[in-house]
C-alpha cells in the first residue's frame, strides 16, 4: 500500500503539470494555516493544497481528483466560523485565493461580476465611483469573500432590510465534481424550473466549486441615521425589537448587544456605548431625508415607550460610522474578556427574543459559563459568544453542550440552528434536532444528484442516515456539568 508521504509527492507531481509549483503546496509547515478556519478548535492537515489560477486549471483539478477518488474541500479567506473550511485528511484543499478580481461592474443594471476571492468590502469600495454599493455586509467583511458569502448564505447587519446573500445575487458560475463548468440563474428577475440558484446559495461546497458570482449593486441611500438606545432590562429591549416592526418601520439594519458586549466593544471602539446598561439596541433607518426624518422621531418615541434609559441619534456620517464600528469589532473585542470565546449562530422568531435571551441567562448559570451576546436583532440572527478557557480541563466540552442546548432551544421556539455561518462540523449533530429522516433523506439525495461518491467538502453540513442514528443516541445523553 502506498503510504501518505509518497501519495502526496505523487499527487503534487502531477498538479505541478499545469498548476505553477509554486501553488501546490506539499510541505507541512506552509500548509499549517490551511488546517482550520475561523472555528480554530477543529483542526485537520490536509493531504495537499492547491491555489490554481484560471477556471481552466481548477476543472483540471476536479477532473484529476474525481477520476482518483480524492476528496476536496474548496476555500476562500478562511473566516468561517462552523468549520465548513476544516480539511480532509485523505484529500486536497483547493483555494481559490487567487481568483481575486473584480472582473466588471455594470453601473446602468447596477450589477458586478465577480471572482469569488473578491473580498465583500472591495465590492462596495469599487463601486462607489457609481454612487452603487453591495448590501450583504458580514462583520468580517474586511477580509470574508463572495464566494465563501455564497456557500453559506451570509447576510450582516443590514440584511433585514436589504436580504441575505441568495438575494443579492443574479448567477453563479460554478465547477462540478466532474469537472463541467455550469452556470446557474440569469440576468432575468426570474427562470423556469427549480431555483438552483437558491439550492447552490448556502450549501457549503457540498455540491460544486464556484469561480464567479455575478451580485446586485444597490444606490446609495440619500440619508442614513443611527438610533442608539441602552436598556437596563433584555425582556423591555427584546420587546422593543418587536414593537419597531410593528410600527411598520423596516430599518437598515436592527442589531442588539448585552452587558458583557456592550463593556468589550466601547473598550475598543470608544464609541460612546452606555456601559452600564444591560442591552443596546444600534436602530439604523436609511432612505430621503424626510422620510430618514419621520422614522428617527417614530423609533426615538417608541424606544422610550419601551423603557429605554438613554437614547443618542447620530448627527453626521462619522458618528454613524463609529456607532457602526463598536457593534462590528464586537466579536474580537469580546477577546478582551475571556481567553476563548465559542461564537454560535441560531435564528429564532422575533416574537421570541425575549423568551430566549432570559433562557440563555439561567443556561449560563447552569453550564457556569459566561455569554455576551451579539446578533442582529431585527431578523432573529442570534450569535451567543460563549467564554471558556481551552486550558481548563473539560470547559471546551462543557462550552460545546452549552452551545448546543442554545441550537436546541432555537428549534423548540420555531427557529432553526443557523441563519449565516453554516452547519459545517460544528452543527452537523444537531441537523437531527431540526430534521426529520425523510428531510435528511431528502437533503443526501440532492447531495447525491451532484456529488453521487459524496467526494467535496465530506463529512459536512448533512449527516448520512447512519449518522443520524448515532447523533440522536448523543441527544438522548444529556452532557453532566459538574459543581
Amino acid at each position: 500500500m502506498q503510504s501518505h508521504s509518497h501519495k502526496r509527492d505523487a499527487l503534487a507531481r502531477r498538479f505541478r503539470t499545469f498548476i505553477d509549483p509554486d501553488f501546490v503546496i506539499a510541505d507541512e509547515e506552509t500548509m499549517k494555516p490551511y488546517e482550520c478556519d475561523g472555528m480554530s478548535m477543529f483542526c485537520e492537515m490536509p493531504l495537499l493544497v492547491v491555489l490554481p489560477e484560471t477556471v481552466a486549471q481548477v476543472q483540471e483539478v476536479m477532473r484529476l481528483c474525481h477520476r482518483e477518488g480524492i476528496a476536496v474541500v474548496a476555500r476562500g479567506a478562511g473566516t468561517g466560523l462552523s468549520a465548513g473550511a476544516m480539511p480532509h485528511a485523505d484529500g486536497i484543499v483547493l483555494s481559490l485565493a487567487r481568483f481575486n478580481r473584480i472582473v466588471h461592474i455594470d453601473p446602468l443594471a447596477r450589477t458586478a461580476r465577480l471572482q469569488p476571492g473578491v473580498r465583500n468590502l472591495a465590492i462596495s469600495e469599487e463601486a462607489a465611483q457609481y454612487g452603487l454599493y453591495y448590501g450583504p455586509d458580514p462583520s468580517s467583511q474586511i477580509a470574508c469573500t463572495i464566494g465563501g458569502n455564497v456557500g453559506n448564505n451570509s447576510g450582516g447587519v443590514h440584511c433585514l432590510k436589504y436580504g441575505l446573500t441568495v438575494h443579492n445575487i443574479l448567477s453563479v458560475e460554478m465547477i462540478t465534481i466532474e469537472g463541467e463548468r455550469v452556470v446557474i440563474g440569469s440576468d432575468g428577475l426570474d427562470s423556469c424550473g427549480m431555483d438552483l440558484l437558491a439550492l447552490i446559495t448556502g450549501s457549503e461546497g457540498l455540491l460544486g466549486v464556484i469561480t464567479e458570482v455575478k451580485v446586485k449593486l444597490l444606490p446609495k441611500p440619500e440619508k442614513a441615521q443611527v438610533v442608539m438606545a441602552g436598556f437596563d432590562d433584555i425582556q423591555n429591549a427584546g420587546d422593543a425589537v418587536g414593537g419597531i416592526i410593528a410600527q411598520g418601520i423596516i430599518p437598515g439594519g436592527l442589531e442588539m448587544m448585552d452587558s458583557y458586549a456592550i463593556i468589550a466593544a466601547e473598550d475598543f471602539a470608544h464609541a460612546g456605548y452606555p456601559k452600564e446598561a444591560a442591552a443596546l439596541l444600534l436602530c439604523e433607518v436609511d432612505g430621503t431625508a424626510e422620510e430618514v426624518q419621520e422614522h428617527i422621531e417614530a423609533a426615538e418615541s417608541l424606544f422610550r415607550s419601551f423603557g429605554a434609559t438613554s437614547i443618542r441619534t447620530s448627527k453626521n456620517e462619522n458618528e454613524r460610522a463609529l456607532l457602526w464600528k463598536g457593534r462590528k469589532s464586537a466579536f474580537p473585542a469580546v477577546g478582551r474578556l475571556s481567553p476563548d470565546y465559542y461564537c454560535m449562530d441560531g435564528t429564532i422568531p422575533r416574537g421570541q427574543l425575549a423568551h430566549v435571551l432570559l433562557e440563555m441567562e439561567k443556561m449560563s448559570k447552569e453550564y457556569q459559563l459566561r455569554v455576551a451576546n451579539v446578533f442582529h436583532a431585527g431578523d432573529g440572527n442570534l450569535h451567543p459568544l460563549i467564554l471558556f478557557d481551552a486550558n481548563v480541563p473539560g470547559e471546551f466540552e462543557r462550552t460545546e453542550a452549552f452551545g448546543g442546548a442554545i441550537l436546541t432551544l432555537c428549534v423548540e421556539v420555531g427557529g432553526c440552528i443557523t441563519g449565516e455561518h453554516g452547519v459545517g462540523i460544528e452543527k452537523i449533530r444537531y441537523m437531527t434536532t431540526q430534521f426529520g429522516d425523510l428531510e435528511l433523506a431528502q437533503f443526501n439525495a440532492i447531495k447525491a444528484a451532484f456529488d453521487a461518491n459524496g467526494r467535496l467538502n465530506p463529512g459536512k453540513g448533512v449527516p448520512t442516515l447512519r449518522q443520524c442514528q448515532e447523533y440522536r443516541a448523543l441527544e438522548r445523553k444529556p452532557a453532566k456539568v459538574e459543581a
